[in-house]
């Protein structure tokens, strides 16, 4: 065990460590021999299994590496362990979930958590988004939201609607229908032409205009005007749903300008276009609020969410749905046989991941962690601003429990400096941070203290030196 491992075990109370012995072992192995039969996402599978970067088990606010050294999270996970890490409440309601019951299907069957949760998301959401959907990821619940609003239109009599609106920058998981809608190029250009019939609106970002900015910026709003043009161009009755993130997160952290989400929600309803909010990343505290419309105070069609739902403990995702859509579905003349939806997935309110997300709202609603999450972004904003003097800083944004930070690209190999960064974090100051070309962002967990804060940045600017 190393010094840094033995000091977080004697300041924590840790009573146990990995066992580090047999690591090699297989079947019960932290360190496996052979690196070459897995294919890493969104990696660079070369490099890593040069120079891997190796998680063994985790707790509250820290991951540990295979050597029992501890890394502070500063990303909770992949945006979603918003709860801390192996949280005694969560990890006792899954286990006992899988002594109790393993999995019911929701085809024709459920189970009672099911309805539990629901409800409980029902009521967490702005008024009107009154049902739930379940499905296992973002990525899922994105296809899911898209499928929803072409059914609803041609149900309505409107089939003509089949066109989506998404948003350069945007981010809507990696199924087809969310890398269509999509505006991240590298996931969109090696995989064809898609789905046919999507248009864009520009993305919110100008750093000429919102350099440094802390929360919503004040210029942009009138960005959403280009969804007018679009009408304009296509015709309304064309267009099924315009699907946007309130604050896009995977591509680089851009919170929304002042009065631009209301104006989208104003021009949506004025030419009968479903309004869909991705807030897999921005629901359950990330902007310190159970949603991001809450927030910003702007209630879409539909919504959907994942990752933090669950804490990251077991896959799964959603979409809430507003009373009018569920409600066009229910055919009160159609035989009692005949199904609403022809649409769902195998684990669609799996068991485990039920009883994961009831002991997760819980333990939001116990500890306060949304209201402390919104405590602590001014401080997180305040430590992060300090950095803005570093030389390799081009711009930082924050707003609730994020922040991210350009930077300068290295000449001729943009994302390179970023890459660096990260790996630098991990294996010199024992911090995960998160890339996305050459910008890191930050989005620890909800339980994240200002001390915790003041490490995460006084170590990142020992990164910025080492990679300047």
């Amino acid at each position: 065990m190393n010094e840094s491992a033995t000091r977080f075990r004697e300041e924590n109370g840790e009573d146990r460590m990995p066992d580090t012995e047999n690591q090699a072992q297989v079947g019960g192995s932290t360190q496996p021999n052979d690196l070459e039969a897995f294919w890493l996402p969104f990696t660079p599978n070369r490099h890593f299994k040069r120079d891997p970067r190796m998680i063994a088990r985790a707790k509250d606010m820290h991951f540990f590496k295979t050597d029992g050294t501890p890394v502070l999270d500063g990303t909770a996970g992949l945006w979603c362990s918003n709860a801390g890490h192996c949280r005694e409440p969560i990890v006792k309601a899954i286990q006992d979930q899988a002594a109790e019951l393993d999995f019911a299907p929701t085809f024709q069957f459920s189970h009672p958590k099911t309805f539990e949760v629901a409800s409980r998301l029902a009521a967490m959401t702005p008024a009107g988004l009154d049902y739930a959907f379940f499905c296992n990821s973002g990525s899922e619940a994105a296809d899911s939201a898209l499928k929803m609003a072409l059914a609803y239109h041609r149900l309505k009599g409107e089939a003509s609607r089949t066109r989506f609106i998404g948003r350069s920058r945007g981010y809507h998981g990696t199924g087809f229908g969310g890398i269509s809608v999509g505006g991240i190029s590298p996931n969109r250009k090696f995989y064809g032409a898609l789905l046919p019939g999507v248009d864009h609106l520009p993305d919110t970002y100008n750093r000429a205009e919102q350099a440094f900015s802390r929360g919503e910026p004040e210029w942009g709003a009138h960005l959403a005007d280009d969804l007018e043009k679009i009408v304009a161009l296509h015709d309304a009755s064309t267009i099924a749903a315009v699907i946007v993130e309130p604050m896009a997160g995977s591509t680089g952290v851009l919170p929304p300008p002042q009065g631009y989400l209301k104006r989208l929600r104003e021009i949506c309803t004025r030419h009968g276009i479903l309004l869909i909010f991705d807030e897999v990343i921005t629901a359950f505290g990330r902007l310190g609020y159970a949603t991001a419309a809450e927030r910003f105070g702007v209630t879409p069609d539909l919504m959907t969410f994942a990752k933090g739902v669950t804490g990251g403990t077991v896959p799964m995702g959603g979409v809430m749905v507003s009373k009018e859509i569920y409600d066009c579905f229910q055919d009160e003349t159609a035989p009692d046989h005949a199904i609403d939806l022809f649409h769902g997935y195998t684990y669609s309110g799996h068991p485990l991941a039920m009883a994961a997300a009831l002991a997760t709202l819980d333990l939001y609603r116990d500890e306060g962690l949304f209201e402390q999450a919104l405590h602590n972004e001014n401080p997180m904003a305040d430590a992060a601003h300090a950095l803005k003097d570093h030389a390799t800083i081009l711009d930082i944004r924050t707003i609730g429990l994020v922040a991210a930070f350009d930077m300068e690209p290295i000449d001729g190999l943009p994302g390179k400096r970023g890459y660096d960064a990260m790996c630098h974090a991990f294996h010199n100051e024992n911090m995960m941070i998160r890339v996305t070309a050459d910008t890191i962002a930050f989005s620890p967990p909800l339980m994240a203290t200002q001390d915790h804060i003041s490490e995460m940045f006084e170590k990142f600017r020992r990164v910025l030196d080492a990679v300047t």
